[in-house]
């Protein structure tokens, strides 16, 4: 079982990733909680991995830090959770997944692709003590990239929207979610991804 990779990021299109080692491509898919600290293309990166094999499929996930592949192997083991639907829950940052689980907000859950009322409040239930003594990773780590590019905002927004329609939201909700944040100011897809969906599953 691969659980670890280490080498040279040449794809970055979320939920999408492909590392290359030595020659060889990993294809990965990732939550956007990875998506957020991953370095610029043709960077090294270290990933933590989970090799899931269902009936039909084998896909490798991959993760910035053991704690969030940790996250994400307690969601699957949910009644009803895939990987798929976990990196879709794990969209939303992990403290407002576990605020949401704390607070019996279905309401929040119900708002990712996939997740319906009954799945959201298996999660809540199922999740509530394992989550108690959880402890929640900077996004500030090691993992953090490093500013080397500016794109164009175009480019931004566009990368931004994919990125949301990608991880299940119908084009018009993507548009309208990216162009209510959008801002000068914002430099990295990574940032607009992260602040559109806060706007759109609100804790």
């Amino acid at each position: 079982m691969i659980g670890r990779l280490n080498g040279k990021l040449i794809v970055k299109q979320a939920p999408q990733l492909m590392v290359d080692i030595q020659g060889v491509g990993y294809d990965l898919l990732a939550p956007m909680s990875t998506f957020y600290q991953l370095p610029e293309l043709n960077q090294g990166v270290v990933l933590h991995t989970h090799f899931a094999v269902s009936e039909t499929s084998q896909q490798l996930y991959g993760f910035i830090n053991e704690k969030d592949r940790d996250f994400f192997r307690l969601l699957i083991k949910i009644n009803g959770v895939g990987p798929k639907m976990a990196v879709g829950i794990m969209s939303m940052e992990t403290a407002d997944i576990v605020r949401c689980v704390a607070q019996d907000n279905v309401t929040a859950l119900v708002k990712v692709p996939g997740v319906g009322k009954k799945t959201a409040e298996r999660l809540i239930i199922e999740m509530r003590d394992k989550l108690k003594a959880w402890d929640i990773p900077s996004a500030a780590g090691a993992g953090a990239a490093e500013l080397v590019s500016v794109p164009s905002q175009s480019s931004i927004v566009a990368e931004a929207e994919s990125a949301l329609i990608a991880l299940g939201y119908k084009p018009v909700e993507a548009a309208k979610a990216v162009s209510k944040v959008a801002s000068d100011d914002i430099t990295r897809a990574e940032e607009l991804i992260r602040l559109a969906l806060r706007s759109m599953i609100p804790a």
